[in-house]
């Protein structure tokens, strides 16, 4: 017996997990293309195709797919929260079956690429939420194959140059910091935010400036997203650099679920020691001998 996908019991085949990533892939057309779909009802119909699977496997199974998704630049279906653990086979199959799936590139593009504005929110007493608890990471060996992936697809990093949905979270952001400095007995601090970000460009290492009640000066890098919490997300060298300069004043507020019901969660301090930071790209200069 093995341990595959978090569940104890026979290795999946090939055709198990290449039906299962189809009706994944298909959540997330739907997902992307703004239809419904019950998870439910897709687990049932899978369950029957599979029946030497139970529920639970299925959806362990999504979330590996998830963790997969991820590696490779592309949102997941929203509630399947990415599982490391990942089979080998099925990170070949992820990397055959995403590159045709021409419907979906399209819909995922489109849904990324797609402005923003920011909500109308009376109450934030529900906004901020705690950070996710799991922290997820596939192994190296897994991380290896996914690289060799040939296609990969960076929805994710489309979605982080959207800068309608950025500026539309960091309006959000400075509604929210201005409520709870009210609402903290500071309201002499409020005319005193400042969109840095826009007064003085993006290379500071932070987007807004706020403050503490008692008047110290918070920096905040907002980073927002469409999907869920535990979606990643881009920092640059500069950003990281200057949270580690800034430590107890640097705050990194990441807004999720934004298009749809946001909520928010902070990071205090240098990013390093909240994040695993996973480098995607050098910047090469040739040199002499």
């Amino acid at each position: 017996m093995a341990i595959e996908d978090g569940v104890a019991g026979e290795s999946w085949s090939a055709a198990e997990v290449e039906i299962t990533v189809l009706a994944y892939l298909r959540m997330l057309r739907m997902q992307e293309l703004g239809q419904t779909f019950v998870k439910a009802e897709v687990i049932r119909q899978l369950a029957s195709q599979i029946p030497a699977r139970n529920t639970g496997a299925i959806e362990y199974k999504f979330r590996n797919i998830s963790a997969v998704l991820h590696a490779l630049g592309v949102q997941s279906v929203s509630g399947y929260k990415p599982l490391a653990n990942v089979q080998k086979l099925l990170i070949d199959v992820v990397g055959e079956l995403l590159p045709r799936d021409a419907v979906l590139d399209q819909a995922a593009i489109r849904s990324v690429e797609t402005a923003a504005e920011p909500p109308l929110i009376t109450d934030f007493s529900d906004f901020v939420v705690g950070v996710p608890a799991p922290r997820y990471r596939v192994n190296d060996a897994a991380a290896a194959a996914i690289q060799r992936i040939a296609i990969k697809r960076d929805y994710l990093e489309r979605e982080a140059r959207n800068r309608s949905l950025g500026h539309a979270g960091e309006l959000l952001v400075m509604e929210f910091e201005a409520r709870r400095l009210f609402d903290e007995g500071a309201k002499q601090l409020v005319d005193r935010i400042e969109h840095t970000s826009k007064v003085k460009g993006d290379g500071l290492g932070f987007d807004i400036l706020s403050y503490d009640v008692d008047g110290r000066e918070r920096f905040i890098e907002v980073k927002t997203t469409s999907y869920d919490p535990e979606t990643p997300f881009f920092v640059s060298s500069n950003e990281v650099g200057f949270s580690e300069e800034a430590v107890d004043q640097f705050y990194l507020y990441r807004l999720f679920n934004f298009r749809k019901s946001p909520s928010m969660f902070s990071l205090n301090g240098p990013i390093s020691a909240s994040c695993l930071l996973d480098p995607v790209s050098y910047r090469a200069t040739l040199v002499g001998n």
